[in-house]
């Protein structure tokens, strides 16, 4: 049991490593004092163009990557492995979004969510991505496509038979959750219709 608390942590601990955070610190910024003031990949995109945005998603997709691929197997029986999957996967999103290392201000999670899922679970990542691409053309709001790319994975693990006990059903629920609450701000703009629809903006900038 030890040895999985230490794999946990260590899985939130990369998690803390923000992608944008640590790039910023190269450059001398912190976006989290610019743009919506949220260190993620969308706001990096906004507020320093496509390089460093790519930058910052590698990063945050691949923590969740090493942790699940990497540290959670190390010395594990097949039986448990699963459970200790979605724990370190989940303790690297939630690492992301509350980062030791920046003071627990990080980013909205979905980055390190998609790392994840491209371990544990590809046909469930690309149901993800296919939902977030269709909702952003038809709503145009890139928090609410992806509330519902991250709702969508639970709700294709339980429509291909998983139980109510089943680790990667239990994930997908927990995590949806957290993504909703971390895009809780982008809830209330979309309900007040504050909410920019500016996804094609950002794809055009050049740097």
């Amino acid at each position: 049991m030890f040895a999985v608390i230490l794999k946990i942590v260590a899985a939130y601990l990369l998690g803390s490593v923000n992608g944008s955070l640590v790039l910023g610190r190269f450059i001398g910024v912190d976006i989290r004092t610019e743009g919506s003031g949220n260190a993620g990949g969308t706001n990096a995109l906004r507020t320093h163009g496509k390089l460093f945005a790519l930058g910052v998603m590698l990063i945050d997709i691949l923590k969740s990557v090493i942790a699940v691929a990497w540290v959670a197997p190390m010395g594990e029986p097949g039986a448990s492995l699963p459970w200790i999957e979605v724990a370190c996967g989940g303790a690297a999103v939630i690492g992301h979004c509350y980062p030791i290392f920046f003071g627990f201000r990080g980013g909205k999670g979905m980055a390190t969510l998609i790392g994840a899922y491209a371990v544990l679970a590809p046909m469930a990542l690309l149901v993800v991505l296919l939902t977030w691409v269709v909702a952003l053309i038809l709503c145009g709001y890139v928090g609410a496509a992806t509330i519902a790319g991250a709702v969508a994975a639970p709700v294709y693990f339980a429509l291909v038979g998983a139980g109510v006990t089943d680790p990667l059903l239990l994930f997908g629920l927990i995590m949806a959750l957290l993504i909703i609450y971390t895009h809780r701000s982008n809830i209330s703009r979309l309900r007040d219709g504050t909410e920019h629809r500016m996804f094609k903006a950002l794809l055009s900038r050049r740097h």
